[in-house]
């Protein structure tokens, strides 16, 4: 069973979907690190954080959650966009969304909650939400 950092995730979604410029993974995973020792929450290993972050710019790439932002939207090869997938992702497990807890919590009890195919059917079941 593969378990993922929600909270990293969730801010690589938002930083795609929010930016154009260039997509810093590491930057955002310091950032998140940062905010989170502020709150009294983060007492990890920044740099494996910083590796995770990259990971998982790479799998949400693999995967189909992100794209490449097309030349005529400024894509330059180092930014994406969302996918409706991604979008998807990202509207269930939306921290400022009230109850977010309860669909990270049955994507986690998947073998792998970030495999498309299941994640479509986890996605699908109205309960989730």
């Amino acid at each position: 069973m593969s378990t993922y950092n929600w909270d990293l995730i969730e801010r690589l979604l938002h930083e795609v979907q929010n930016g154009e410029g260039s997509f810093a993974p590491r930057k955002y995973a310091e950032q998140e690190a940062a905010e989170k020792a502020t709150a009294g929450d983060f007492n990890g290993d920044l740099d494996a954080l910083k590796k995770t972050a990259a990971d998982y710019e790479a799998l949400l790439f693999k995967r189909g959650f992100i794209e490449s932002r097309p030349e005529d939207q400024g894509g330059n090869g180092e930014n994406f966009i969302l996918t409706p997938l991604g979008a998807r992702l990202l509207a269930l497990i939306d921290s400022s969304i009230p109850g977010n807890d309860h669909p990270r919590q049955v994507l986690d009890e998947q073998a792998d909650a970030l495999d498309p195919a299941t994640f479509e059917v986890v996605a699908s079941k109205a309960q989730i939400a």
